[in-house]
């Protein structure tokens, strides 16, 4: 008999709500995550601090363990921390960059991850990849899925609204990243997971599409649920493709070629998916792009987030070393300095028009 279904690697429990990390002990103990509460939870020493003291006479079988930065070396170092001591489970609490440090660390001594987000600014927050900072610069590492999603709304609203906006940014380049996957399936054949890139672009669409902003908690619902479904939809496809297109690459030529002053990965692929639609030619689409993100209070050109245009065209340019044996519209196009400038200059004009 022919196999008619398939198991989707997904969180047990996703909770999107309004106080919903106050009731965190009680949630991991109902899905039977861990009874005991015996947990090793990963904070930043910014807002997990204060979370820590909100949290801890609730989680009083829990050790806290302050992870410096994003780097693979504090992953391993809180993987090494916490071998041994027989944890139910490893909580990453924080914003992506904890996150994804707890996501690499819990995979490193095989135990679940619970991912409980302060922030909204990309959709590392239940991806299968760890983004962490290494010698040669970063680095994605692949993981497994969390097993449990914790959104507090009111947490969200009391970090910068700059972490919600990327988050609007990083939702949205779903949809270039999608055309672009369905670009390589007719130039190069390569397979297009249906149910992934359904998935990723239902996300995208919903956050492009509402009508809400930043304050509302209808929008923000919205948001975290498409942040949490580009997640899933990259763990169907078993990579970063549903998310990932020419928009990615720009952003990591940004990093890689300006270490140090590159924005937030939200903005930059925002940018980059508006620049990607315009170069495919899909004039209302990017336009449309172009709308959304100003009406949220995000970049649409690079000078906005501090780059020339030389520095724009270099990392255009640049953009396919960054994930080689990736196909979008750059490659594509294979076009040269002069045409991305030229290309640049239409997209711009279109936009101050």
């Amino acid at each position: 008999m022919p196999v008619l279904t398939r198991l989707i690697p997904s969180p047990v429990v996703v909770d999107i709500s309004r106080g919903a990390m106050d009731d965190l002990a009680g949630l991991l103990a109902d899905q039977r995550i861990s009874a005991s509460g015996k947990l090793a939870i990963a904070i930043s020493g910014g807002s997990g601090v204060t979370l820590r003291a909100k949290l801890e006479p609730v989680l009083p079988h829990a050790d806290w363990y302050p992870v410096a930065d994003g780097t693979i070396d504090s992953a391993v170092q809180l993987a090494d921390d916490i071998k041994g001591n027989r944890y139910d489970a490893v909580v990453g609490l924080g914003g992506g960059k904890i996150i994804d440090v707890a996501k690499y660390a819990a995979a490193r001594v095989g135990l679940p991850m619970v991912a409980v987000a302060t922030n909204l600014s990309h959709d590392g927050i239940c991806s299968p990849v760890s983004i962490l900072d290494n010698d040669n610069g970063r680095g994605s590492y692949g993981v497994p899925t969390p097993i449990a999603m914790v959104i507090d709304l009111d947490v969200i609203k009391e970090a910068p609204v700059r972490f919600i906006r990327a988050g609007i940014g990083d939702a949205i380049s779903n949809i270039s990243a999608i055309a672009d996957w369905e670009l390589s399936h007719k130039i190069t054949g390569e397979p297009v997971d249906g149910l992934a890139a359904a998935m990723a672009r239902t996300a995208g669409e919903s956050v492009l599409r509402h009508p809400g902003g930043c304050g509302d908690d209808e929008f923000l619902t919205v948001l975290s649920e498409g942040l949490v479904l580009s997640g899933i939809a990259m763990s169907i496809s078993g990579d970063s493709r549903p998310s990932s297109g020419a928009c990615h690459e720009i952003s990591h030529a940004f990093d890689l070629l300006y270490p140090g002053r590159s924005a937030l990965h939200g903005e930059q692929v925002g940018i980059g998916a508006a620049f990607a639609m315009h170069l495919r030619g899909a004039e209302a689409q990017s336009g449309l792009f172009t709308e959304v993100l100003r009406r949220h209070g995000l970049p649409v050109l690079p000078e906005e987030i501090g780059f020339s245009v030389d520095e724009f065209v270099a990392a255009v340019e640049y953009a396919p070393q960054t994930r080689p044996g990736r196909f979008t519209i750059l490659e594509h196009l294979n076009l040269s300095a002069a045409e991305i400038r030229d290309a640049y200059a239409d997209y711009a004009k279109t936009i101050r028009s």
